[in-house]
């Protein structure tokens, strides 16, 4: 349950959102019920959303580990939930998508990805743990504008998942929908 119920969706822009949301996943998961109590903040939410997926400076399946390694790292169900049901409709290699919560025991993952993995938890981290040479090895393989785009990438992911267990928004079953059970789950914290 969530720690504010979620509101009904109403008006036009209410069947607007439910739309998008079904067009999206299929259903109108209780996060935007919860976040249509303040339309404001969920408008910003949207949005950010909307502009971050524009960006293109960075390699979009390193982007989808990081926010799942932050979630993980979180304990986000939802927005790990989220992430391999997106990972599925959206390329993303999906043995590697299941396997990010355990990446560190894992043998699926590159040299480059197990440092994003790293970064993504020392970001989230707090205080947050992103040591010099870490960064100097993303910016030698990333370029500037890739590093700079990852972080802010990851700190989005933060915002998202830290909302989500602050109010008590729990997976909605969006990666079963797809027959894609995960592999290993959102770590205990």
């Amino acid at each position: 349950m969530t720690r504010i119920p979620p509101a009904e969706l109403t008006g036009p822009y209410g069947a607007l959102v439910k739309r998008m949301a079904r067009k999206l996943t299929g259903e109108v998961p209780d996060a935007i019920g919860v976040a249509w109590h303040h339309r404001k903040v969920l408008n910003f939410a949207f949005g950010l959303g909307r502009k971050s997926r524009k960006w293109n400076a960075c390699d979009d399946s390193l982007k989808a580990f990081a926010h799942m390694a932050v979630a993980s790292h979180i304990g986000c169900a939802f927005c790990l939930d989220l992430g391999y049901y997106t990972a599925h409709h959206e390329g993303v290699d999906l043995t590697k998508a299941r396997e990010v919560p355990r990446w560190r025991s894992s043998d699926v993952f590159s040299p480059l990805e197990r440092d994003v993995l790293t970064y993504a938890e020392a970001m989230t981290a707090t205080p947050p743990t992103v040591t010099d040479e870490l960064s100097a090895r993303l910016l030698s393989a990333l370029g500037a504008p890739g590093l700079v785009e990852l972080t802010a990438w990851i700190a989005l992911a933060n915002f998202y998942s830290r909302n989500n267990v602050a109010l008590g928004v729990e997976s909605a079953g969006l990666a079963a929908s797809c027959s894609l059970p995960p592999l290993a789950v959102a770590s205990a914290r």
